[in-house]
């Protein structure tokens, strides 16, 4: 795509702190990280979100991506990690490409990933189950 920041990322078009890259996938520090460490793991071919990733890509992606979180615990010595994922504006992802963010925890830092917790019925509950374990396959 030509106006995504990732696709020219990928190309070289813009410079990058890359800290792994293949033939699929591409791993940079983020620009604008919400700790020190933070790593993008993403596809090289630009795909939206998770609701275009084939689960074929998806998972060779989260292969990679717990290896190189694993790595990046015993390299920068961290003891917690948020992995986070958005899809789609309303749900904060801010570069329509499918990536993957890898964010270090320090304790005491101030990297916020929560969300007020709703208070379901036990019906509420039992209706959405039916609805979704019927539907997946």
């Amino acid at each position: 795509m030509d106006d995504c920041i990732f696709c020219k990322i990928i190309k070289g078009e813009i410079p990058s702190a890359t800290v792994y890259e293949d033939d699929e996938f591409k791993a940079i520090l983020d620009r604008f990280p919400a700790n020190q460490g933070h790593v993008l793991v993403m596809p090289k071919k630009h795909i939206q979100n998770v609701f275009e990733i084939d689960p074929e890509t998806a998972g060779r992606l989260y292969t990679l991506t717990t290896k190189i979180a694993k790595v990046m615990k015993e390299t920068i010595g961290f003891e917690n990690m948020n992995i986070v994922q958005n899809n789609g504006p309303v749900a904060g992802q801010t570069v329509q490409h499918f990536h993957v963010h890898l964010i270090p925890r320090y304790e005491n830092d101030t990297v916020s990933v929560t969300w007020k917790q709703l208070e379901l019925t036990d019906e509420q509950i039992e209706d959405m189950r039916k609805k979704l374990s019927k539907a997946i396959i």
